[in-house]
Parts: structure tokens; sequence; C-alpha cells
């Protein structure tokens, strides 16, 4: 979206950090499997690092796919409405998605708060579990700055299609 250029590049930055999460964790499986298969040494908790990894990564998604929208919609009730009717539910489900992660930000972050109290960790490797949970909220709460930003920044309909 042109009206969001600074969203953009955190979105962006994010995506990349996701993807570099990935990455390492398709190194790690590749390395793993590699390792039980030949050499009868498999890599000590590579579930647990699966999990932590998708998880934290699937996050760090969440903000380019709200700023292009790429979130699943279903059109069927909505493809013969008028432009003007789309448009605001459109505003509307950007407002709904900015709530929405505003509490998964919120969630996430006290989770994080609660867990690194107790001293909450995996099973195998005792990797803490605040620490996941602490990077999952900051790239909530920028989805959630994002989809605000989009209720008050859509560009508005031509008049022409506001029938």
């Amino acid at each position: 979206m042109k009206s969001l250029p600074a969203f953009e590049s955190l979105a962006k930055a994010c995506s990349i950090v996701g993807g570099l999460i990935l990455t390492a964790l398709t190194l790690m499986t590749c390395y793993s499997v590699v390792g039980r298969n030949f050499f009868g040494n498999a890599l000590i908790g590579d579930f647990e690092l699966t999990a932590i990894a998708c998880g934290i990564s699937m996050a760090f998604f969440m903000p380019l796919c709200q700023l292009r929208h790429g979130n699943i919609i279903v059109d069927f009730f909505t493809a013969n409405r008028s432009a003007r009717f789309n448009h605001g539910l459109d505003r509307f489900g950007d407002l709904l998605m900015a709530v929405i992660f505003v509490l998964l930000a919120w969630r996430t972050g006290r989770a994080a708060w609660v867990a690194e109290e107790n001293m909450g960790a995996s099973m195998l490797l005792g990797f803490p579990d605040w620490i996941v949970l602490a990077g999952m909220s900051v790239p909530f709460a920028l989805t959630a700055v994002i989809a605000a930003a989009q209720v008050f920044t859509k560009p508005g309909l031509d008049p022409r299609e506001a029938s």
C-alpha cells in the first residue's frame, strides 16, 4: 500500500526474519534427518525446535500479510454488492484485525511475562518459553498498528464507483 511506506519497510523486515527462521529450520531438519538415517545420530530436540520456529516465523509473516491484505476472504456474499459496500466491509475487517492483533500481542506478551516468572521451558532442551512468546508479541503488535492505520488511511472510493 502506497500510503504506509514506513510500515512497508518494517513488514518486509519482519518477513525476512521469518524467512531466515524457516531457512534455519529447514537446514536443521535436513541435518537431523541425514544424521538419523545415515549416522545413527539424531539432533536432540528437533521436534521442539520445529514447533518453536514455526510458531515464531508465522508471527513474523503476519505484518506483511496484513499490509498486503493477503488474508483469505470469502466474497460469495459480496460479489454482487456495490464498491461502497465492499469498501466499508474492508475497513470494518481491518478494524477487526486490529482488535484481534492487539489482543494477540497483549496475551502473548502477558504469557511471556508469566513464563519468565515461572521459568517455563521446553521439555527436552529447556529452551525458555518466554523468548518465543515475547518474540511473537512484537510482530503481532506491528500487525495491529498496520491494521489500525489501514482503517484510517485506505484510499476513498472514486465517486463514480460509489453506487
